[in-house]
């Protein structure tokens, strides 16, 4: 936004050089992009400051408004303009309908008869509207942009001749179309706020005006719009129709809820006097629920000094704040701040303490440390904490990676085939357009990378969020995944060279499962749509006696197809865990080790191929009971001696009792019913 100092003197009369003034506003976080001189034949230069106006301070869109800033930051009188509605000469009645309150809670309009719009604009209206950046087009457009510039409030004019009896604020209709000043046409949704007569719609509300009801040198009697519009309808509806416009720029940003009938009075005003023109009535319909107030905030002085470091009296804050043209009320805890209709920024403490601190002088604060209590919290035994699983993976020698929360659809499809995950509507770009329902893309998208640039060892993890649509509703799941790819080790002359395997990096995830103590996870065969079939393991926590088991996550070799799609070396292994069922831990529980000694009895058995080593260390955990204390796999065999479709499955069993040593004979007949037990469920037969 371009601001003359020509134009500012109408508001104010400072002292300062306009680039003390510039350096002010700046300090006070509203940016001066640009200071530049204007020169003009017979008249001396003029400074033009380019302001970068923060979204939050759409009260600074104007030249009162940068004027009542500059007021504040340095104390200079502010002279508001001198507005009051003209005495209606000619009677003039017009129906004004709110439909969609909630959008337009206020709008004035004001009838003028008998203008000429073939009258040229005067100098001084061009010259101030050059100085803003903005060129002349007649002298009612000409007469709203200047009001605009001047109070921030945008306006709209109506040829009252080409209008059917009546406005209505309204939600457009399926397929309704108008044609803009622009000349081009659109078609309309029925999310769309538009300004309408009796039989069509006029103009798209904040916006821009239709070419149908437009000001031309012909027009003799205006109808003036002055609105307040809902921010987030006109943001949506310049994205939506690819408009953008001084008057949509305002309304996105929130003008004051207060200002349309100064705003409107004070176009009228500039018409009657440039245009001879008559005022024939005004009109106003509001609705009061929905019109936006400013709450009151609650402002505590020690508050305001444990934040700023600064010790201020209450008169102090006082005056501080009145500069701010805030009301404030006295009570117990503190003060009772009303915010001007302006500042629609205000509505917290924190916001009144960023006050206080902008016009007190940023550079004046302590530079002290801020004294602060800091307390101790326990942490619980059985948390699994997010942190601790991060630890284990990056000692390790993971590295941790973050990746976006929304994927190419494409990509995700290429994972997921079928599944449709959720899109955007407003996506930052087309490759960007879903959201992830796994953490896996991402992390191959990483990987792949490494790999295109000869990094083919790569162990990565993430932990983030998924977005998952289940029975109609979005429910968001912290997830943690890894990827591995490469050379077990990296090159070394100690140990040769070997490509990185299933059970590689399921040691990896029975490492982090282990922070889970006393909990019991074992590994099921699977299918995936993105895992290879023969090399892919559901995750199961196995229950307690009033749970049912409960899938954690999936691990698995990269399915060869996805490979051969996205160009990479393989393999690549991955897992995916969800935190929320992997459970805590249980809480240590000391339990007196045995005095008598421990006895290994070594079992060798022919079963199935189909058998699954997991399946038969459940059965002898259960048929052994407390006597059993560990179980260990030490050799699986197949080929020569073996009958085809079977194995050789070589099974340790360490036996104790807590209170005595075991016998030989009761160890034997212990072994002789696991191997009955054996027999009977897997068929399976002793090796001798």
């Amino acid at each position: 936004m371009k601001v003359s100092e020509l134009w500012l003197r109408s508001f104010i009369d400072p002292k300062e050089s306009i680039s003390v003034l510039a350096d002010q506003l700046t300090n006070a976080g509203i940016e001066v992009d640009n200071l530049q001189w204007h020169e003009a034949k017979g008249k001396s230069p003029q400074a033009i400051l380019t302001l970068k106006v923060p979204p939050n301070r759409g009260d600074c869109l104007s030249m009162e408004g940068v004027a009542r800033e500059l007021s504040l930051l340095t104390d200079i009188p502010y002279k508001p303009i001198a507005i009051s509605q003209l005495p209606t000469q000619m009677k003039e009645s017009f129906v004004i309908r709110l439909e969609s309150p909630e959008l337009c809670p206020r709008y004035r309009g004001c009838i003028i008869q008998k203008v000429n719009s073939q009258t040229k604009s005067p100098d001084w209206l061009i010259e101030r509207l050059e100085l803003a950046d903005l060129r002349s087009v007649s002298v009612i457009v000409d007469i709203l942009n200047y009001v605009m510039l001047e109070l921030g409030q945008p306006l709209h004019a109506f040829d009252l001749a080409k209008l059917d009896s009546e406005i209505i604020v309204r939600k457009s209709k399926q397929g309704e179309k108008l044609k803009l000043l622009d000349g081009q046409t659109i078609e309309l949704d029925s999310e769309t706020l538009i300004i309408a007569d009796k039989t069509k719609p006029q103009a798209l509300a904040g916006v821009m005006g239709g070419e149908a009801s437009s000001v031309t040198e012909k027009t003799t009697d205006l109808f003036l719009e002055s609105a307040y519009f809902d921010p987030i309808a006109i943001r949506k509806a310049a994205k939506r129709y690819g408009l953008r416009t001084d008057s949509s720029f305002r309304f996105e940003r929130g003008v004051d809820p207060e200002m349309q009938g100064h705003a409107l009075f004070r176009a009228q005003q500039l018409i009657v006097e440039i245009t001879s023109g008559i005022p024939a009535g005004s009109f106003e319909e509001k609705d009061i629920q929905t019109l936006p107030m400013n709450p009151s905030v609650l402002l505590r002085k020690e508050r305001v000094s444990q934040v700023l470091g600064l010790s201020l009296s209450s008169d102090e804050i006082v005056k501080i704040l009145q500069r701010s043209h805030m009301k404030i009320e006295s009570i117990k805890e503190g003060f009772k701040v009303y915010p001007p209709s302006f500042r629609q920024d205000i509505h917290l403490e924190v916001d009144l303490i960023e006050e206080i601190a902008r016009i007190y002088g940023f550079n004046k604060l302590s530079t002290s440390k801020l004294p602060g209590q800091l307390g101790s919290y326990a942490m619980p035994e059985t948390l699994v904490s997010a942190s601790h699983l991060k630890e284990v993976l990056i000692n390790r020698g993971f590295s941790e990676v973050i990746t976006y929360s929304f994927i190419d659809p494409k990509l995700s499809n290429v994972f997921f085939p079928g599944n449709h995950p959720l899109l955007l509507k407003n996506p930052i770009s087309a490759e960007l357009a879903a959201m992830r329902v796994s953490l896996l893309p991402g992390l191959v998208q990483a990987l792949q990378y490494n790999q295109r640039r000869q990094l083919l060892r790569s162990r990565f993890f993430e932990l983030g969020l998924c977005f998952l649509e289940e029975k109609s509703k979005i429910t968001e799941k912290q997830i943690l995944a890894a990827v591995c790819s490469g050379s077990v080790y990296a090159e070394q002359w100690g140990e040769s060279s070997r490509s990185i395997d299933f059970y590689d990096i399921k040691k990896e995830l029975e490492a982090l499962l282990s922070l889970a103590k006393g909990q019991t996870f074992i590994f099921e065969k699977a299918e995936h749509p993105a895992l290879h079939p023969g090399q892919t393991a559901n995750i199961i926590r196995q229950s307690e006696k009033s749970e049912s088991p409960q899938l954690v996550g999936i691990i698995g070799a990269l399915h060869p197809r996805i490979l051969r799609e996205l160009e990479l070396e393989g393999p690549i292994f991955v897992f995916e865990l969800d935190l929320a069922k992997i459970g805590d831990a249980k809480k240590p529980e000391f339990h007196a080790l045995s005095k008598f000694p421990a006895i290994r009895r070594d079992i060798a058995i022919l079963v199935d191929n189909k058998v699954f080593a997991e399946d038969l260390r459940s059965a002898i955990v259960k048929c052994v009971g407390e006597l059993l204390q560990g179980i260990s796999l030490f050799d699986v065999y197949q080929g020569k001696g073996i009958e085809p479709g079977k194995k050789s499955v070589a099974l340790g069993l360490i036996l104790q009792h807590p209170s005595r040593t075991l016998v030989e004979s009761e160890v034997n007949d212990l072994m002789k019913q696991v191997v009955l037990m054996l027999s009977k469920q897997f068929h399976a037969i002793l090796r001798e």
